[in-house]
């Protein structure tokens, strides 16, 4: 099914920071730009376009002094999600997720700088509303079978950037870069958890539940309230560009390139860890079912506003080389250390529920469950060929460590692909247009969390772009 599709040129350019995307590594994507994701992900020691503002915002000094270029891409990514538990089986029907990229960068002597949006990645899946794997779940007092809502479900999380690079030639061998950063993100979350799940967390077991609404929860048992069959959380819309849940900040980058010789460059960045708002929107729903006379007409919905607590983008070092023996040969290779630990450790909200409820006015919910993501590191290798004046021929790969613990991999957030193997080529159209595409494929990861379901995830992906000379 595809979830984000262009709508038009307009739109795109417009919203191109802020479109959703879908992770490849952990919530990175596992290249930014079609040629250095050809050569496996690798940017920080060569010249990777405009994209370099997403890789090592330095190599922009590579370019060509007097140029100015404009820049077009756009990423497709394919993936493939199957759950299994106890013989019972699904899979996401969100298959496809395309992503706009616009830029412009111009040298001026020693200093190149520009603007560039594009979205950096994310998370996402759709299960809809006839999913066996979510029809029925345990209640709260441990009666098996309970139905569930019976409604959507599915997630979406997706962070873009407006970036304002700057890169900066000390010597005619080192250049320094940096990049000022808008950071957007959007969260929708349709999902029922069931009542077991949902004592064990006001047990402290998986997460936490708290606040004035579990307390008026706690007293309405047993006389209004005997069981609790689920819970659901649902805050999404239909906007193929953003979220419901939304949130602003800011990040910084900075990088360095030293060429050692003509064939041997250095190069390496640090990104800064993201400083975001809570993601919020006044038009969430918390719902409740069970038994007890609270549930005589059926479904208890609360209407209210949502916060996601400090959802950030993880700080991230990176170093690499590349070597160029020849006119003909490039060899690129980097290391990637992301710091997920310091921000996916939990998932917190706070719901609060409008002041016109009968039951619960003005009461907030705290809910936060565990993630306890690892770090990450990734390597990546890349190979150019100049097949000819015009053609290069490009391959690669990255290998890196799956971020998410078993015990609490969520089916909505299956961030557990690990390794890619990529190619693609650079094609000079004239001497003011050229154009690059790649394609990667990251096989098969299966992992089993702690309810013993089976999640299964690979991608097949794509991006092109198109840079202009001015």
């Amino acid at each position: 099914m595809i979830r984000k599709s262009a709508c038009s040129v307009a739109a795109l350019l417009a919203l191109a920071g802020a479109t959703p995307a879908f992770a490849t590594n952990g919530m990175n994507l596992e290249g930014y730009g079609a040629k250095s994701m050809a050569l496996g992900g690798a940017g920080m020691a060569f010249d990777t376009g405009n994209s370099a503002v997403m890789n090592n915002p330095a190599t922009l000094g590579f370019m060509k002094e007097g140029v100015e270029e404009i820049g077009l891409g756009l990423r497709g990514l394919h993936p493939h999600i199957e759950i299994e538990n106890g013989g019972i089986s699904d899979k996401s029907d969100a298959t496809s997720f395309f992503m706009p990229s616009i830029s412009y960068m111009r040298r001026d002597g020693r200093i190149t700088w520009g603007a560039a949006m594009l979205a950096q990645g994310g998370m996402g899946t759709e299960y809809g509303d006839d999913s066996p794997m979510f029809a029925f779940g345990t209640s709260m007092m441990g009666t098996p079978g309970v139905a569930l809502s019976g409604k959507d479900i599915r997630s979406e999380v997706g962070v873009g950037r407006i970036m304002f690079p700057v890169a900066y030639h000390l010597t005619d061998d080192t250049t320094i870069g940096a990049s000022f950063d808008v950071v957007i993100a959007n969260m929708d979350l349709q999902m029922d958890m069931d009542g077991a799940h949902f004592a064990q967390m006001m047990g402290g077991v998986g997460g936490s539940v708290g606040g004035s609404m579990a307390g008026t929860l706690q007293s309405m048992m047993p006389t209004m309230v005997s069981d609790i069959n689920y819970t659901r959380f649902d805050f999404s819309n239909d906007n193929p560009f953003t979220g419901k849940a939304r949130g602003f900040g800011t990040g910084l980058k900075f990088g360095i390139t030293h060429k050692f010789s003509k064939q041997l460059t250095f190069g390496a960045s640090y990104h800064t860890q993201t400083r975001l708002s809570d993601l919020e929107t006044n038009q969430a729903k918390l719902s409740f079912d069970g038994e007890g006379p609270a549930f005589a007409g059926g479904a208890v919905s609360v209407n209210g506003k949502i916060k996601i607590h400090n959802f950030e983008w993880p700080a991230t070092i990176a170093a690499g080389l590349a070597f160029q023996p020849n006119d003909r040969w490039l060899i690129v290779g980097d290391v990637k250390f992301i710091d997920w630990s310091a921000v996916m450790d939990t998932f917190s909200t706070t719901f609060t529920a409008d002041a016109s409820d009968p039951y619960f006015g003005g009461q907030t919910l705290d809910v936060s469950l565990d993630q306890d993501w690892r770090d990450q590191t990734v390597w990546s290798v890349g190979v150019q060929y100049k097949a000819t004046e015009k053609l290069a021929l490009r391959a690669g790969a990255s290998f890196a460590n799956n971020p998410v613990p078993d015990q609490f991999l969520n089916p909505l957030f299956p961030a557990i692909t690990t390794n890619h193997y990529t190619c693609g080529f650079g094609y000079k159209v004239n001497d003011a247009t050229k154009v690059g595409v790649a394609f990667s494929w990251a096989p098969r990861v299966e992992e089993t969390n702690g309810d013993q379901t089976v999640i299964s995830h690979s991608q097949t992906n794509w991006a092109l772009n198109l840079v202009h000379e001015l």
